[in-house]
C-alpha cells in the first residue's frame, strides 16, 4: 500500500522497493524499541550520539591540515578506545559510501554526528520479530537509504585519518525514510516550507554542512526558547512569584483590545473565547491575596498576521502587589538582563545590522519627548490620543533599536491603567522597546472599581460605534474590585518577539515551531484563480 499524497518518483520507488525487501530480510521493519547503552553516565541513563561525540572526541589526534595521525598515535588510542562497547542510534546523516567489502557513514541524533564503519565480514543483522535472530549485516546495509534510522552495537576506535567512528558488529534496522532528504549542501531555501514543514526544517538544519557559524540553526533557535522560558521562571520564581494556570476559554473576551476567536459549548449551551489576555484573571488572583503572581502561557487574537504577528502566541504576565510602573520598569530591566546573559552567554547581541547592548541602562522617555525627537516636532496639546499613538508608531517607533522604555500613554487608550499622579491627562503606563520591536506592555493597575466600571462604558460605547476591538463590560471584574485591590503594577512580556531578537529572526514565524498557515489546498486553488 502507498500513501496517495507523496508524490511517486524514482527516489520514491526505490526507497519504497528497499523497505519492502527489508521486510522480507528482517521481518518487522517498524520494531518497538532499541536499548541504547549508558557508558557516558546520562541523565536518562542512555547513550545519545552528542554524549557519545561529547565525552570520546577528546581522543582524535590534533592534526593539522591534510595530515594523518601516526601508525603508534592510533595503536595507542585504539588499545583504549576498543575497550569501550556502545550502542547507539540514529538517523543516516547521508548516503553510505561502501568500498569494497567495508562502508562508512555518518550517524546523527539531531545535534551530533557519529561516523560508523561496516565490514562485512563482522556485520550481523538483526531480526526484528519476537524471536530474533540474526540476518545478513551487510545485505541490510546495502537496503539503507539516507535518513533511515538503525541502531548500532560495536565498538569505539579512530579511523586512519583521526575521526572517531564505532566499528559495528551488529546493525538493526529501525525505521524507513520513505522521502528523500533535504539538500545536505544547502538545506532548505524556500521559507514557507521551513515554516509549513517544521520537521523537514529540523533535518535540513541537523544535515547541512555549509552554514555561517553565527547563523542558529532551527534546532538552536528552539533550544534558545527553550533557555528564556526557563530562565525567566527561575527568576520569578526565585523573586517570590507563583506560577498559575488561568482559563483559556472564557465566557467574556477581556484583558486586551483585539477581536477574539469564538467557539460553542454543546452542553452548557454557551459562547465561549479562546481568552486575549489573563490579565483579569490574574488581577482577581491579587484581590484573592497572591501578591505576586504569574502566567506564561499562550493567547489568542483573531487578527492579521504578519511578520511581527501570529493568531496564538506566548505571553508571560505578571503581578507585584504594593508596586508602581517604575519599580516593573526596574525588574523587567533585570529580568531582561538575567534572560540575555543566560540564553546567548554575554549582554551584547547583533539584531540585523544593529548591535544592542544590554549592559547599559535602559532609555526612558515620554511618548510625547519621543515623537518630538524623531519627528521634529512635539504633538499638539489638544491632539486626539488615538493620533498621538499613529505619531508616535509612524515616527518614533522605527529608531528604538536599544532597550528603551516609553512612557506616559494617553489615558484613553489605556482603560486598564491608573492615571499619572503629577499629570491626570496621561496612563502610567510603558512599552518595552528593543530592535524596534514592541516587547512589553505594563502598568500601575486600575484598583478603584467605579472609574474601572466608567472606562469600561466607555469602551463599550466605542464597540457599539464599530470598533471590534474595545473591551466588553466584564461585571464580575468590577465585582472582585469592590472587595479590594492593593496597589499593583503588572506588565505582559510577547516571549515570541523576545525569541525572535535573541535568536536574530525578522519573521515570528522562525520562532514558533508550528505557526499558522494558508493550508496548502486553499493557496493552490488561489493561485489557480
Amino acid at each position: 500500500m502507498t500513501v496517495p499524497f507523496i508524490e511517486e518518483n524514482d527516489q520514491t520507488v526505490a526507497r519504497r522497493e528497499h523497505l519492502e525487501e527489508l521486510r522480507r530480510l528482517v521481518g518487522n521493519v517498524y520494531p518497538n524499541k532499541f536499548q541504547r547503552s549508558d557508558v557516558t553516565g546520562t541523565a536518562s541513563g542512555e547513550d545519545t550520539i552528542t554524549s557519545i561525540v561529547k565525552q570520546f572526541k577528546k581522543y582524535e589526534p590534533q592534526l593539522n591540515e591534510g595530515e594523518k595521525p601516526a601508525a603508534e598515535v592510533l595503536e595507542t588510542t585504539n588499545a583504549e578506545l576498543n575497550k569501550i562497547r556502545v550502542r547507539v542510534a540514529g538517523r543516516l546523516a547521508a548516503p553510505p559510501r561502501v568500498m569494497g567489502k567495508a562502508a562508512f557513514v555518518h550517524l546523527s541524533d539531531g545535534v551530533s554526528r557519529l561516523q560508523i564503519y561496516v565490514r562485512r565480514q563482522d556485520v550481523a543483522g538483526v531480526h526484528n520479530d519476537a524471536d530474533g535472530g540474526e540476518v545478513s549485516g551487510w545485505d541490510l546495509f546495502g537496503l539503507l537509504d539516507h535518513g533511515d534510522f538503525i541502531g548500532v552495537d560495536g565498538y569505539l576506535f579512530v579511523t586512519k585519518t583521526g575521526e572517531l567512528s564505532v566499528h559495528v558488529e551488529k546493525l538493526q534496522f529501525l525505521a524507513k525514510a520513505l522521502l528523500p532528504m533535504p539538500d545536505k549542501m544547502h538545506g532548505i531555501n524556500d521559507p514557507e516550507i521551513r515554516q509549513r514543514q517544521r520537521y523537514a526544517d529540523l533535518i535540513a538544519g541537523s544535515l547541512k554542512l555549509e552554514r555561517d557559524e553565527s547563523d542558529l540553526t532551527p534546532r538552536e533557535v528552539f533550544e534558545l526558547r527553550s533557555k528564556v522560558l526557563h530562565e525567566i521562571r527561575r527568576f520569578l520564581d526565585e523573586q517570590g512569584y507563583i506560577e498559575v494556570e488561568t482559563p483559556m476559554l472564557t465566557p467574556l473576551a477581556t484583558g486586551a483590545a483585539a477581536r477574539p476567536f469564538k467557539t460553542h459549548h454543546n452542553t452548557l449551551d454557551i459562547d465561549l473565547y479562546a481568552r486575549i489576555a489573563p490579565e483579569l484573571y490574574l488581577k482577581r488572583l491579587v484581590v484573592g491575596g497572591f501578591e505576586k503572581v504569574y502566567e506564561l502561557n499562550r493567547n489568542f487574537r483573531n487578527e492579521g498576521i504578519s511578520t511581527k504577528h501570529n493568531p496564538e502566541f506566548t505571553m508571560l504576565e505578571f503581578y507585584w502587589a504594593y508596586a508602581d510602573v517604575n519599580q516593573m520598569m526596574d525588574l523587567h530591566e533585570e529580568m531582561m538582563r538575567s534572560v540575555v546573559k543566560v540564553a546567548t552567554g554575554g549582554l551584547t547581541i547583533r539584531y540585523g545590522e544593529h548591535e544592542i547592548d544590554f549592559a547599559q541602562p535602559f532609555q526612558r522617555i515620554t511618548m510625547k519627548d519621543a515623537i518630538a525627537r524623531y519627528r521634529g516636532e512635539a504633538p499638539k496639546e489638544a491632539e486626539d490620543p488615538v493620533r498621538i499613538v499613529e505619531l508616535f508608531e509612524e515616527f518614533a517607533e522605527p529608531h528604538l533599536i536599544q532597550p528603551t522604555f516609553i512612557t506616559d500613554f494617553p489615558k484613553p487608550v489605556s482603560p486598564l491603567s491608573k492615571a499619572s499622579p503629577t499629570d491626570p491627562s496621561v496612563a502610567e503606563r510603558f512599552e518595552y522597546f528593543v530592535g524596534a520591536l514592541e516587547s512589553a506592555n505594563g502598568f500601575s493597575e486600575l484598583n478603584d472599581p467605579e472609574e474601572q466600571y466608567q472606562r469600561f462604558k466607555d469602551q463599550v460605547q466605542q464597540r457599539e460605534r464599530g470598533d471590534e476591538e474595545a473591551m466588553v463590560m466584564d461585571e464580575d471584574y468590577i465585582r472582585a474590585l469592590s472587595y479590594g485591590m492593593p496597589p499593583a503594577a503588572g506588565i505582559g512580556v510577547g516571549i515570541d518577539r523576545l525569541v525572535m531578537l535573541l535568536a536574530n529572526k525578522h519573521s515570528i514565524r522562525d520562532v514558533i515551531l508550528f505557526p499558522h498557515m494558508r493550508p496548502e489546498r486553499q493557496k493552490a486553488e488561489g493561485s489557480e484563480q
